[in-house]
């Protein structure tokens, strides 16, 4: 895009915008641990409003929009975005699409019941933005509403280290193109202390297929 930066690894906006076609693509079906999160939390009854926090090419939004009268997804990547709004376009579901920062949500307060932020809160930086974001998370939640939140762990198989550190992912496009990706890689008991630090309260904290996951409110 004519005008943007390179990406860097610091800068996740201009990461996902360079590869968000090749990105979106890959990535057709939600998590099964997205969908039992949903199920069990409309069980009783349809969400009113549901959060997208990190919503790439829009497939939760998707699944959400089955379970939510109105569905809102962010990202900070318009890139990803746009493949978003073509997905919702193509499948024929509703979806507010804001673009945003992670850790400074632009929605009022109580404003949603339900919310899964996976797979976005590693890439901000520093602690303090991703404590700063789960506060936020938990600013936007109505009371006792639910969210679902995960993160890369070292207990997947790909690492060896036990405790949490920083590392870049590379993304290769089809022309062979790396494009580095930053990463804060969480072991089980920082992610919980960051949860704890933040305005969520943990209902359910657990790992799954090499991620850390906490059912929050």
């Amino acid at each position: 895009m004519d005008g943007d930066p390179s990406p860097t690894t610091d800068d996740p906006r201009a990461t996902y915008d360079a590869i968000a076609e090749h990105f979106a693509a890959t990535r057709e079906y939600p998590w099964p641990e997205v969908e039992s999160f949903v199920a069990e939390s409309t069980a009783d009854e349809q969400a009113t409003r549901a959060l997208d926090l990190g919503c790439a090419n829009g497939r939760h939004c998707e699944l959400l929009s089955e379970h939510a009268a109105r569905v809102v997804g962010l990202d900070v990547s318009r890139e990803l975005l746009r493949e978003a709004r073509k997905r919702a376009t193509e499948r024929g579901f509703d979806v507010s699409l804001v673009h945003g920062d992670a850790a400074r949500l632009p929605f009022r307060a109580e404003t949603f019941d339900l919310a899964v932020y996976v797979a976005t809160l590693h890439h901000l930086t520093t602690r303090e933005a991703r404590v700063d974001s789960l506060d936020e998370l938990a600013r936007v939640l109505r009371p006792g509403g639910r969210a679902l939140v995960s993160a890369w762990s070292t207990e997947h198989g790909k690492f060896e280290e036990s405790e949490g550190f920083d590392t870049t992912v590379d993304w290769t496009l089809p022309g062979g193109e790396r494009v580095p990706r930053f990463y804060h890689i969480y072991d089980p008991d920082e992610f919980r202390d960051d949860l704890d630090s933040s305005g969520l309260a943990p209902v359910d904290v657990f790992v799954s297929s090499g991620n850390c996951y906490a059912v929050v409110e």
